[in-house]
């Protein structure tokens, strides 16, 4: 017996009504996340953008015999507590590297101290009365100022703040990953082209496949302690050192590269196999001249994004020792490195409060990085893909 009309029009009402409030707490949910997202890049922005700035003042330097035994003799005692002591440290090598400085006195721009740094910025510092009296003074002389804080970006780690820079992490990032690439990249591909193109279908492919999926699911730092057990414990390989970071991070980036190439393989339609075979190719040939060059857009949009995933990792590098203080640039594969995502990790540990805009400076330059890459990644996509 069929239903009333009324009784059918009531049901379609309920159905309309239960599809808006999903449609609406969709909308909720999306929104609910942006305003997350929009709230941890403010918060960034917020203690992070100062970190690009470092406060600098001008003091008379006097170059005497005296400072080249003492270096506080080179600046008045009244600017003394306001000047990096980094910078009253550099003062004895710079008179031995240029001998003509001895004996002059200049006026210069230094570095200021990490808590005149805070207190032109707004933020609590330690400063005495006397010492914000006399920064106030040099800001209406004009001598004291906020410049580019290329210092950041320059120098290593430091325990003075306002000296601390990412240029060493920089670089030990760069050559970890050069090392991730080197290794993962040609095994991942040749491991996916064997995989797809020529193991036959049994059960052992079958559960190499399903380790390999699995592999891509756990969690990264039991990668650091694969890599402890194997690289340094096994082989020997130095530890803190970008040699065995990149290949701790090549263990974690393998997965994903195996996995996409297969899917941009397999994205390649059979009928581009099957005329190859057909004017004589063999199985090879077909892979290398026809089947790979058609699947490299997808193969380098994975592996650019399986390398971004490995630049934001943490804990394997900190399991194999990549947490070290790093001052200077390290110039060798086996030398003592450390890496951003390291280097925020120590210094969110500091206590002094000027550490926490390095930190959040740190953030902005990987995340920077980050979206630069999969950006990246995505603009190969749309360029180089085809529609089949």
């Amino acid at each position: 017996m069929s239903q009333p009309f009324d009784e059918i029009s009531a049901q379609l009402r309920r159905r309309h009504r239960k599809s808006a409030r999903l449609k609406w707490l969709s909308m909720g949910a999306l929104g609910l996340a942006g305003l997350f997202l929009v709230l941890f890049f403010a918060d960034m922005l917020v203690k992070g953008v100062p970190a690009f700035q470092q406060a600098q003042i001008q003091v008379e330097v006097d170059y005497s015999e005296r400072a080249s035994q003492l270096p506080l003799a080179a600046v008045q005692e009244e600017v003394r507590p306001l000047v990096s002591r980094g910078v009253l440290r550099l003062i004895p090598g710079r008179m031995e590297d240029n001998p003509e400085l001895l004996g002059t006195t200049r006026m210069e721009w230094v570095l200021a101290d990490g808590q005149v740094d805070q207190y032109l910025k707004g933020h609590h510092s330690k400063l005495r009365d006397s010492e914000q009296a006399v920064v106030d003074r040099l800001v209406e002389q004009g001598r004291a100022e906020l410049r580019f804080n290329t210092t950041f970006f320059t120098r290593g780690d430091s325990k003075m703040p306002e000296l601390a820079g990412i240029a060493s992490a920089a670089m030990g990032t760069l050559m970890t990953l050069l090392v991730t690439l080197a290794v993962s990249f040609p095994i991942g591909v040749m491991t996916a082209v064997y995989l797809e193109e020529f193991a036959p279908d049994n059960r052992v492919t079958q559960l190499i496949e399903i380790n390999i999926n699995n592999l891509a699911a756990i969690p990264s730092i039991l990668f650091g302690l694969l890599g402890l057990a194997i690289f340094i414990n096994f082989f020997g390989v130095p530890r803190s050192t970008p040699v065995v970071g990149g290949l701790t991070l090549a263990l974690m980036t393998l997965p994903v590269i195996i996995i996409a190439t297969r899917t941009a393989l397999r994205s390649v339609p059979d009928s581009i196999r099957h005329a190859a075979f057909g004017v004589g190719c063999s199985r090879w040939q077909v892979v290398r001249d026809h089947v790979l060059p058609l699947a490299l857009p997808g193969i380098m949009t994975g592996s650019i994004i399986g390398l971004a995933q490995a630049m934001g990792e943490t804990a394997p590098l900190i399991i194999v020792g990549m947490v070290a203080f790093i001052p200077d640039v390290t110039s060798s594969f086996t030398e003592a490195a450390t890496v951003l995502p390291a280097q925020i990790f120590t210094w969110a540990g500091e206590p002094d409060r000027a550490f926490i805009e390095k930190t959040s400076g740190g953030i902005l330059v990987l995340l920077a990085v980050l979206i630069t890459l999969n950006a990246t990644a995505v603009v190969m996509r749309k360029k180089f893909e085809r529609r089949w």
